[in-house]
C-alpha cells in the first residue's frame, strides 16, 4: 500500500489583491513557491489561514499536520514582540498574522513538531525563543545587498556550520541562496544556535534548535529555488520518522 503523503502546513496571510475584474480584494494567500516545493518533495501542502480559535489553542490544528512552514511575507514582525520601538524603515505590521504564527511556533516548539521558518518566519522562530530582530540590516551591514531591488530576489552565498541541520538540509557547507529582506536576527534566543552566515558581511542566515528533530530557520527563500533541498529535507524528515514509527509498531506485534 502506498504511504499517505505527509501534511505540511504552510502559513498564509490576509493580503489585498487584484484579479480579473476585481480590484483591492482581501484574500488569504501564500506564494505558490511553497506549495510547489512541498509537492515536489512528496508532501501535501495545507494552507493555514489565521484563525482566532487556532490562535488561542493550536494543538488540534497541529495534530492534523506532520510539519509546519512559517513563511516569509511583506509585513515585518511587530517590534513590540521583542521589546523594541519601530524603526523608521520598518514595514507594516499584521497583528492577526503575528498572533497566529507566534501561537503556532510556540506550540510547535513545545511539542517538538518539525518546523521550518523562512525569512520572516525565521525571525518569528527567534522571537519565540526570546531572541531579537535587527530591524534594518543596512544600518549595521553598511549595504542593501540582501534586498537590492524591491520585488526581485538577490543572489548570494551562505556558509553553514559543518554537521548542522542547515548544512544537512542543503547538502553541503555552502549554498547559493535567494534573498529579499531588510531585517534579520540581532541576538539568537537561548536554545537556538547560529549555524549559517553570509561569509561576506556576517549576517545571520540560519538558526536551529539542536535538541529538536527538525527546528530550523533560514533567512533566504528556498521555495523560490527549484534546486534548493531545504523543503525537501523537511518532508524527508517527516517520512523518515513515519517509517521509523511503523517499523517499531510492526516489531511490537
Amino acid at each position: 500500500m502506498r504511504s499517505a503523503r505527509p501534511n505540511i502546513g504552510i502559513t498564509a496571510a490576509t493580503e489585498t489583491v487584484s484579479y480579473g475584474a476585481w480590484e483591492d480584494v482581501p484574500a488569504v494567500m501564500s506564494p505558490a513557491g511553497y506549495v510547489r516545493a512541498v509537492q515536489r518533495a512528496g508532501g501535501r501542502p495545507v494552507l493555514l489561514c489565521p484563525d482566532p480559535e487556532d490562535t488561542r489553542d493550536p494543538g488540534e490544528l497541529l495534530d492534523l499536520l506532520d510539519a509546519v512552514i512559517i513563511t516569509g511575507g511583506a509585513g515585518d514582525l511587530d517590534p513590540a514582540l521583542y521589546g523594541q520601538e519601530p524603526h523608521p524603515e520598518a514595514g507594516p505590521v499584521q497583528e492577526e498574522r503575528d498572533a497566529y504564527e507566534l501561537s503556532l511556533a510556540r506550540a510547535a516548539r513545545q511539542r517538538g513538531d518539525l518546523t521550518l521558518g523562512v525569512c520572516r518566519g525565521m525571525q518569528m522562530l527567534n522571537v519565540v525563543y526570546g531572541g531579537s530582530v535587527e530591524q534594518h540590516l543596512p544600518d549595521v551591514l553598511g549595504h542593501e545587498g540582501h534586498r537590492v531591488t524591491r520585488g526581485i530576489f538577490s543572489d548570494h552565498e551562505v556558509g553553514l556550520e559543518p554537521g548542522s541541520l542547515a548544512a544537512r538540509a542543503v547538502g553541503g557547507e555552502t549554498t547559493p541562496v535567494k534573498s529579499h529582506h531588510h531585517q534579520g536576527v540581532r541576538e539568537a534566543g537561548p536554545g537556538l544556535v547560529v549555524t549559517g552566515k553570509d561569509p561576506e558581511d556576517g549576517a545571520v542566515e540560519a538558526i536551529e534548535d539542536p535538541e529538536k528533530p527538525f527546528f530550523l530557520g533560514v533567512l533566504w527563500h528556498p521555495e523560490e529555488d527549484e534546486n534548493s533541498r531545504v523543503i525537501e529535507a523537511l518532508v524527508s524528515k517527516v517520512m523518515e520518522l513515519k517509517e521509523s514509527t511503523e517499523v517499531k509498531s510492526a516489531g511490537g506485534r
